[in-house]
């Protein structure tokens, strides 16, 4: 990726920061001041137009139905997206930007089901793929199950995304990124801009802006994580999974401004996240299964069958303490969550040292 901001292609729609500061500016001479200190922002919102393409772009693709990989991109550009929307309006957030964002969640949650069946069919497609797999009989059950619930899953996705009315969301955050504010509200970007003395308000408060916005996300990832020690439950561990996906997303827009040492943070982060959603399809498999011998029919009609299945959990429960195990090995005290932790405790004590050098 070419990340040099004179080749980003910036749309033309202006912002509200924009306008207001080219009026203000009664020379060329000046102009060339605000040009720069606005231009991480521009960058920013390059990002965000970026997603937001990739977003829809995948629309087609997930209606037909057929294309599990358009799922899972679908929901990974819509939590991109949403991040560097965070970034562009930190709280109070206004509200046009709220509903937008509860769209977006809206569109990510309805697929979610629909993508843990495809990731658990893929995984089972492999086992029966095997000559000699063991329990064929009640992996091949299984994995009918779990076609069925896709089908069901995906019928209900659809309905949802129809309320939701992506052409419409589409057009509304474009308009809404085009206005985007580069300060905490409307309300300081203009209070800020009439109290301006020919420095932009971009100028000081981008590197602000990104420590606040990372103090959000790495305070969430760091006390989830401390909690899943003290807590080893399923959803408090799904809960460190989430946190290190926002915080991964966030890093990325900061890796695009070539900060050093944000490479290797996210590196890290991939790997935990990796790691994370093994362990989730271990757990999601776990939780389908169970439904799926818990209906009263099965039960009745095939109890010997539900007793192979009932061996399939338990040693699908080995597995997943094998996982639990590697993930407190390596948010405990290993070297590499101990260069995360120097790394974002330096970039939280001096953004704009850490920008400037980028």
């Amino acid at each position: 990726m070419d990340k040099s901001p004179e080749k980003l292609e910036i749309p033309d729609t202006p912002s509200e920061l924009d306008a207001p500061l080219a009026e203000q500016t009664p020379a060329a001479e000046p102009a060339a001041e605000f040009a720069e200190p606005v231009e991480p922002w521009r960058k920013v919102r390059a990002l965000a137009y970026k997603q937001l393409d990739r977003f829809l772009s995948y629309e087609p693709k997930v209606l037909r139905g057929d294309d599990p990989d358009a799922i899972h991109d679908m929901r990974v550009a819509s939590r991109r997206l949403q991040q560097i929307l965070d970034l562009l309006y930190a709280n109070p957030r206004p509200r046009e930007v709220r509903r937008l964002r509860w769209r977006i969640r809206r569109c990510r949650r309805a697929l979610g089901d629909v993508r843990n069946c495809d990731v658990l069919l893929a995984h089972i497609h492999q086992i029966l793929a095997r000559k000699r797999a063991a329990r064929r009989e009640a992996w091949t059950a299984v994995h009918h199950y779990l076609r069925a619930r896709r089908a069901a899953s995906f019928l209900r996705a659809m309905r949802k995304l129809s309320k939701i009315n992506l052409a419409v969301f589409y057009v509304r955050m474009r308009r809404c990124l085009g206005e985007a504010a580069t300060l905490d509200s409307p309300r300081d970007t203009h209070a800020t801009q009439e109290a301006a003395l020919g420095e932009p308000p971009a100028a000081r408060i981008f590197p602000e802006q990104i420590a606040r916005a990372l103090d959000t996300v790495w305070s969430a990832f760091t006390d989830q994580i401390e909690l899943s020690h003290r807590d080893p439950r399923a959803p408090v561990i799904h809960g460190v999974r989430i946190a290190a996906k926002r915080l991964r997303y966030l890093l990325e827009v900061v890796h695009e401004f070539d900060v050093a040492g944000s490479g290797e943070a996210l590196a890290w982060l991939r790997q935990l996240q990796q790691h994370l959603g093994d362990w989730h399809d271990r757990e999601i498999l776990e939780q389908m299964m169970v439904e799926m011998i818990a209906r009263p029919e099965l039960l009745r009609e095939q109890l010997p069958l539900v007793m192979e299945i009932e061996k399939l959990i338990l040693r699908n429960r080995d597995a997943k303490r094998e996982f639990e195990r590697k993930y407190y090995e390596m948010t405990s005290r290993s070297s590499e969550m101990q260069r995360l932790n120097d790394w974002a405790a330096y970039l939280l004590a001096s953004p704009s040292a850490a920008l400037a050098r980028a």
